[in-house]
């Protein structure tokens, strides 16, 4: 079934863990294959993300995928699209909560895998009425629902303040589990992760520890099997590692690892032509995001 759908919480289908979210949506209007809203990992984020946040919510949503775990989130740009797309890469579903009307694309940005999530490769779901425009206070409401479908939700990349604090409040109120991905002290934009690991949050560092996370909250009924990899040795390539670290500017570059200038522009050159590393708008150079 790849068409429209309505499911209400006294009818069959009406997924069971919404049940237990403060105000289960009394309707739940959707596109796509309804059977695919399973108890999943929601993976959420900023949507002004850096190519950090970027590469480790398609890291992390890519290898759930692949181990077989459904991936939720809410469309948006960044690093909730990372994730969808990843999800999708991985051949795996993967089910948008949008805070507009299930056949609205929205962002316009996302309408293409809006397209190829309604298709049947997932589903794109929403309390709200067909044909719904988005509007401001209908965004944190849906955060609950994204919540509610999952097992988990693991943040990526937030700021303080931030509107993704939300939807990990609506996981605790429900009773799910919340992972964090830990950033650089020198990055607001990870201060946010930061303060949810230092307040119980488990943080996921590797792909061992997703592994062993998902595991911990039945989304996983064995140990994955397939080797972490991915990223290169430390010590492989100083420049790169120290990038991966934290962004920085050519100079402070060749001073913290003792390196003169020139050659530090040379690598960063080859690191640009490889897609490793590039050059963010504020003039320092950080690893690139792969999807």
């Amino acid at each position: 079934m790849n068409g429209r759908f309505t499911l209400r919480p006294e009818e069959v289908g009406y997924p069971e863990q919404l049940l237990s979210v403060p105000r289960p949506p009394k309707v739940l209007n959707g596109m796509g294959d309804p059977a695919l809203l399973v108890r999943g990992l929601a993976v959420i984020g900023s949507r002004k993300a850096s190519p950090y946040g970027l590469e480790c919510a398609a890291r992390f949503a890519g290898l759930a995928a692949q181990w077989g775990v459904t991936i939720i989130s809410g469309a948006a740009m960044g690093c909730d699209l990372a994730a969808h797309s990843a999800a999708l890469a991985a051949g795996a579903p993967t089910v948008a909560v949008l805070g507009c009307g299930a056949d609205v694309d929205y962002p316009r940005r996302a309408a293409a895998v809006l397209a190829e999530v309604r298709s049947g490769r997932g589903a794109v779901v929403s309390e709200l009425d067909w044909g719904a425009p988005p509007l401001p206070g209908q965004f944190p409401a849906r955060n609950r629902i994204i919540a509610g479908l999952s097992a988990a939700v693991l943040v990526v990349e937030a700021a303080l303040p931030s509107g993704t604090f939300s939807t990990a409040d609506h996981a605790l109120d429900a009773g799910r589990d919340v992972f964090a991905v830990p950033g650089s002290v020198f990055y607001a934009g990870s201060a946010g992760c930061n303060r949810l690991i230092r307040q119980g949050a488990q943080p996921i560092t590797c792909d061992e520890d997703l592994r062993d996370s998902l595991a911990g909250v039945g989304l996983l009924t064995r140990a994955a099997t397939e080797a972490c990899g991915g990223h290169a040795e430390p010590g492989s390539d100083p420049v790169l590692e120290a990038l991966r670290a934290t962004p920085m500017s050519p100079d402070a570059i060749a001073h913290a690892l003792m390196l003169d200038l020139p050659s530090v522009l040379r690598r960063l050159a080859a690191l640009e032509q490889s897609g490793e590393a590039a050059l963010y708008p504020d003039g320092r150079y950080g690893p690139c995001a792969r999807h």
